[in-house]
């Protein structure tokens, strides 16, 4: 039994039924031990003091019929210690419970909502267990790895685990048994932005080929042509990759000279930016506008005023 003092966020995404946990702390492989999910059944994260068996048999109550307020209160009443116990579930209906125990570190709650709940413990503030609650409310028309992510997001910049920063976990379960995305981050100077960059890769590399593997009711079939091709390619030269040897463009380019950690979440943070960008170039809008060509080699011709 080991304290994992951390602030999570179950989820389900209403629109696809996919199940979510996303989790970050002051310890290390925090996504080893706390977050637990079930295709078609529900999402726990068990954290403070974990005990994963509680995990277990909430998905098994839940799984057997129970509501999670009663799956909840059914694992808690096999635990000889509840009160040092944080939980957080979902079903594959939305419907969310909780559970902080009076013995959990201070600052320490939860919340819950349709198709969520956010919990933590040693936390900066109640605002870190808001901030959460905001970003996920807010982002109802976002994927769910993006509304994972951004609630994560929020909960660092509100001041998160008051220890510091160490590990960052996001996973998600869809349909199958195995899962869509399970990304993590250990030990590490800034995990939460680590892990949006990790999850950018993953996006471009790792879900088309997920998207490929067999299914439990399905063919297994082969993967397309063009995600065979792109993993063949070395890591370096895939989509979504910084090429081997490109510019350090902070320190080199621009002059500036930081700590590793704060440059990986500088570019952790124009990472969103620059796949909304790069998703802009790949469309053909030739028949909506015509192309705006900027030449500065042309001489300037002030426009005439009436």
């Amino acid at each position: 039994m080991s304290e994992l003092n951390t602030f999570s966020i179950v989820a389900r995404c209403s629109r696809t039924g996919q199940l979510g946990v996303a989790v970050a702390s002051a310890v290390p492989a925090v996504g080893s031990l706390c977050p637990y999910i079930k295709a078609g059944i529900g999402a726990v994260s068990t954290q403070s003091w974990v005990n994963p068996y509680l995990a277990a048999r909430i998905l098994d109550g839940l799984a057997g019929g129970r509501a999670p307020d009663a799956a909840l209160a059914a694992a808690l009443a096999t635990d000889d210690r509840p009160d040092l116990r944080q939980l957080g579930l979902v079903d594959a209906h939305g419907t969310a419970a909780a559970w902080t125990g009076a013995g959990c570190t201070q600052v320490a709650g939860h919340r819950t909502g349709a198709d969520y709940a956010v919990q933590g413990n040693m936390l900066a503030s109640r605002g870190v267990i808001d901030a959460m609650a905001v970003a996920f409310e807010g982002s109802a028309a976002c994927a769910l790895d993006a509304r994972l992510m951004r609630v994560l997001e929020a909960g660092d910049a509100a001041g998160g685990d008051r220890r510091g920063k160490q590990s960052a976990a996001l996973r998600i379960v869809a349909g199958e048994d195995y899962p869509l995305l399970d990304l993590r981050v250990d030990e590490h100077a800034e995990p939460v932005a680590e892990l949006r960059r990790v999850l950018e890769v993953a996006r471009r590399q790792l879900v088309p080929f997920v998207a490929g593997m067999p299914r439990r009711d399905g063919p297994s079939g082969a993967l397309p042509d063009d995600v065979v091709a792109m993993l063949l390619e070395p890591p370096g030269q895939r989509p979504g990759a910084v090429p081997t040897g490109a510019p350090d463009l902070i320190s080199d380019v621009i002059g500036l000279r930081q700590e590793p950690a704060r440059i990986t979440h500088l570019l952790a943070q124009f990472a969103p930016v620059l796949a909304e960008i790069a998703m802009l170039r790949s469309l053909d809008l030739a028949q909506i506008h015509p192309p705006i060509v900027f030449d500065p080699s042309l001489p300037y011709r002030p426009v005439p005023h009436d």
